[in-house]
């Protein structure tokens, strides 16, 4: 029975072989970055690297056209007696072909000349061998889907943080970095500001931005903006800083310069899920915002409940305005500037006493400077715990990129960490108690509770019915004898009542 050869190494020289595609020239997939994780690896396994082949700009498709790799494979035919392995950084780098790997490989083993991978498990055995075997054909299928969409080291560009695409607009591609365009920034920038604010739809944003000038080009030709592009802008995380792809799942951080805040961009992705863009609303009656009856559905019949609705009627010289039960029930008419008084002297009589006002109003400052404090501690909370998050997706990204976390794990720990930072952002953006003045609420309130008649008469539509309901959520009835009655809600019923007994002058 014959002893099995121990594992050990009996030629020392080992040759290192380096290529880099043309697109693959970028920061962490160089050269020199390949060449000192092969460096490492031959001194972890003992070799003493004696030459090195430096193939810059080559594609891995074909051996054909890689002067270096052909001059490495003469070196060991000369020196098979010396050199004992070929060091690469990823299998790949000698071919993303299969045949033409296996083919190298076996030129080489018949040379006893092992292939070494810095990056991958690479050894003799026939569990490596097989191995081996294996990633070189996902190196070949991995190049065929690259092949369909991108040139090889897109993806290295793209982790690094710099646009592979079309600059969008606001944005110009200036020797392949995307820079300020100064003929657009401020208006891309006031258009994401007009968005911010919640009041504005996609149409009239298109509307609006096309007035503005702002146009989008393709193949050196300017179009107007549509519907579906300034939808696309307005989802376009690239303005908050931070590149997405349909091709790479990862998001990473550019290095353009950011247009507006990933706060910002958090709060109109909730001002656009908010809405429903592409369905017309279903059975919702148009609003009838008319002054001239501003009571119309607000004030109720006692008598049914049906909302008053409202209608001219022709006198001898002119038409008068007037209240009728859309229930059909037998209730006189009333002329709208009569319910208009008597709602006015309604109002007036349930008007906080000014010591109440005074009293509510110290109690709202109370409280908002409470909130405010209590408001900055959160988002010093929410700043910490987004730079928390950040740190841990760059982590997640090395550790990607370095081969430790599959794209599977990755993708599933970094889609945990984006709904962890869009909750976050979220949090962040709607913490607007600091926005306002509350001097000006406050004297807002005084004014508006003083004289509650005198609010109405000089409110909108719209106002009104926000004044009235938050009055009186269950509305106004109005009887058949004439008179007005209405429920109160219990929190307007509390400053109405606000106790001052026992309470010194100026003490909240």
């Amino acid at each position: 029975m014959s002893k099995s050869k121990p594992d050990t190494i009996q030629k020392t020289d080992a040759l290192l072989y380096l290529r880099v595609s043309t697109e693959e020239q970028v920061e962490n997939f160089s050269l020199e970055t390949q060449e000192d994780i092969c460096r490492k690896e031959a001194q972890r396994k003992g070799f003493n690297i004696v030459k090195i082949f430096r193939e810059e700009g080559k594609s891995a498709k074909t051996i054909n056209g890689r002067p270096q790799l052909l001059e490495l494979l003469q070196y060991c035919r000369k020196h098979k007696k010396t050199v004992g392995a070929v060091i690469v950084y990823r299998l790949d780098r000698l071919s993303r072909k299969t045949s033409d790997y296996l083919s190298i490989r076996k030129t080489l083993i018949e040379q006893d000349i092992r292939v070494l991978s810095a990056s991958e498990p690479t050894g003799t055995s026939p569990t490596e061998t097989l191995l081996e075997t294996i990633m070189a054909s996902f190196a070949q299928h991995d190049n065929d889907v690259r092949s369909e969409r991108t040139r090889n080291g897109m993806r290295a560009r793209y982790l690094s943080g710099l646009l592979t695409g079309k600059a969008p607009i606001g944005y110009t591609m200036k020797h392949k970095h995307a820079v300020e365009d100064k003929k657009t920034w401020e208006l891309m920038k006031q258009s994401w500001d007009l968005m911010a604010t919640g009041k504005k739809s996609i149409r009239e944003m298109v509307t609006i931005m096309n007035k503005m000038g702002l146009r989008s080009s393709n193949r050196g030709k300017d179009y107007k903006l549509r519907k579906q592009t300034v939808q696309k802008i307005f989802r376009n995380k690239f303005y908050a800083g931070v590149l997405t792809s349909r091709v790479y799942k990862e998001e990473v951080q550019g290095k353009h310069r950011p247009m507006i805040s990933l706060e910002q961009f958090y709060k109109v992705q909730a001002v656009l899920d908010g809405r429903c863009v592409n369905k017309k609303a279903l059975n919702v009656k148009k609003s009838r915002n008319n002054r001239q009856f501003p009571l119309r559905r607000i004030v109720k019949c006692e008598k049914c409940g049906m909302g008053l609705t409202a209608g001219w009627s022709k006198g001898r010289t002119k038409r008068y305005p007037y209240y009728r039960c859309a229930g059909g029930c037998k209730i006189t008419s009333i002329r709208a500037e009569e319910l208009d008084d008597q709602v006015v002297d309604l109002l007036r009589s349930i008007s906080p006493k000014p010591e109440c006002i005074e009293l509510f109003t110290k109690y709202v400052v109370e409280e908002y400077e409470s909130r405010l404090k209590n408001l900055k501690k959160a988002k010093r909370v929410a700043d910490e715990e987004i730079e928390r998050l950040k740190d841990m997706r760059k982590v997640l990204v090395q550790k990607n990129m370095m081969g430790i976390y599959t794209d599977e794990i990755f993708m599933e720990q970094n889609a945990l960490i984006e709904q962890k930072l869009s909750e976050a952002m979220t949090a962040k953006s709607d913490s607007t108690l600091e926005k306002y003045d509350i001097n000006k609420l406050a004297a807002f309130i005084k004014k508006t509770l003083s004289d509650l008649g005198e609010t109405y008469r000089n409110s909108s539509v719209t106002q009104i019915k926000a004044l009235l309901g938050s009055i009186s959520p269950s509305g106004i009835t109005y009887s058949q004898n004439g008179t007005l009655n209405l429920e109160i809600n219990p929190m307007y019923q509390a400053i109405f009542n606000f106790d001052t007994a026992g309470v010194s002058h100026g003490d909240p």
